[in-house]
């Protein structure tokens, strides 16, 4: 079987691509609401820990070249403790699978298609994961972020100047005075547990052509989604206000649907949604890969793609298992998302991987 090959690029685009449709839309409105004005200084907090995030995950991948976390965990910490820590991985990646299904149904109805049946759409998604990801694997995914890439952030960066003749920029004051720093971490920590997605990178680097380029192109993709969701923040805030857009379920599209430049660009509002979808599948195929590949490696099977089979119809029962995706949704990232998987498995596992695979390799080159 062909080996799979993702190019410094490509890693580059996956993150801008699964990043930029999802943090805009889903994380700008728990950061007002937290830290008000100064949400584009959570902004930035939050991606700074990202970035930490990004470099310890690919860091720790170069340590073994070729290798996944769930064989070098094993590696590091012996088979059975090894495969152990792996399992709120699996959690993780199986139950956010079922949940952005839901959330991307519910999402296209409301706006584009509302008198769509909802299997219609979540059956249609999950066959494109299947193709892709049976077709094309990680490859596939790579090369699909490295077209579609492009276009999400053009398409960003052409829509926030249109709002500019409803901007007042004084609703962005006053800066720090009213929020301090409590507000703004808690802010922060929202758009912080979608960039640690980035701790993905730990089963990706290992498909890298050059390993070595891993750290820089992930960096400067994480770069790019924390710097447009920075400036949209200030955008949302300085057009509605911190208290108005703080109530808004998805500030960033509305503002994009009250866009009237010049009495001509109006109704814009399908973009975002096209932005959103072409994000959502990247993340989507993005899981669905190392979902399959990963629960292969951890029971020892050798084709991988036979996985898919199982783990389609599991995606597809959670979401059609959830009712309502608001209240789902908000308690899936506020009792789970944020307090269990933010620390342990963007932040803690990786560390502690990296902290004794170091001492371990330093031991070793000693003797």
């Amino acid at each position: 079987m062909k080996k799979m090959d993702l190019t410094g690029i490509q890693i580059f685009w996956i993150i801008v691509s699964f990043q930029c449709g999802n943090t805009l839309l889903l994380t700008l409105s728990p950061n007002i609401n937290e830290a008000q004005q100064d949400a584009w200084i959570a902004s930035i907090i939050a991606g700074a820990l990202g970035l930490f995030i990004a470099y310890v995950s690919t860091k720790l991948s170069l340590l073994f070249p070729g290798r996944t976390i769930v064989q070098y965990s094993q590696d590091i910490l012996g088979k059975w403790f090894g495969k152990l820590i792996m399992i709120p991985y699996f959690i993780q990646w199986y139950s956010v699978l079922g949940v952005i299904l839901k959330e991307f149904s519910d999402f296209t109805i409301l706006t584009l298609l509302p008198r769509t049946p909802i299997w219609i759409l979540t059956i249609t998604m999950v066959l494109l994961l299947i193709y892709i990801t049976y077709m094309g694997g990680i490859e596939g995914i790579g090369r699909c972020s490295e077209l579609l890439g492009p276009f999400i952030v053009i398409m960003i960066i052409l829509i926030l100047p249109l709002n500019i003749q409803v901007m007042d920029w004084t609703r962005i004051l006053p800066i720090y005075v009213d929020t301090g720093i409590s507000h703004i971490f808690k802010g922060a920590l929202t758009p912080l547990s979608f960039f640690g997605e980035v701790c993905m990178l730990t089963m990706l680097v290992s498909f890298m052509k050059k390993p070595a380029e891993g750290p820089l192109r992930a960096i400067l993709g994480l770069s790019v989604a924390c710097f447009l969701l920075m400036v949209s923040s200030l955008f949302v805030i300085m057009v509605f206000g911190p208290g108005l857009s703080a109530k808004m379920a998805h500030p960033f599209f509305d503002m994009v649907r009250f866009i009237s430049f010049g009495g001509f660009i109006e109704n814009i509002d399908l973009v975002i949604v096209l932005i959103w979808v072409v994000s959502v599948f990247i993340k989507m195929s993005l899981y669905f890969f190392i979902s399959c590949y990963g629960t292969a490696q951890w029971l020892n099977i050798k084709n991988w793609r036979t996985l898919i089979w199982f783990i389609a119809p599991i995606i597809l029962i959670q979401a059609w298992l959830y009712p309502d995706i608001t209240a789902s949704d908000i308690g899936y990232v506020t009792k789970y998302w944020i307090p269990i998987v933010l620390p342990v498995n963007m932040f803690g596992i990786p560390l502690l991987l990296w902290f004794v695979a170091s001492i371990r390799k330093k031991y070793a080159n000693a003797h």
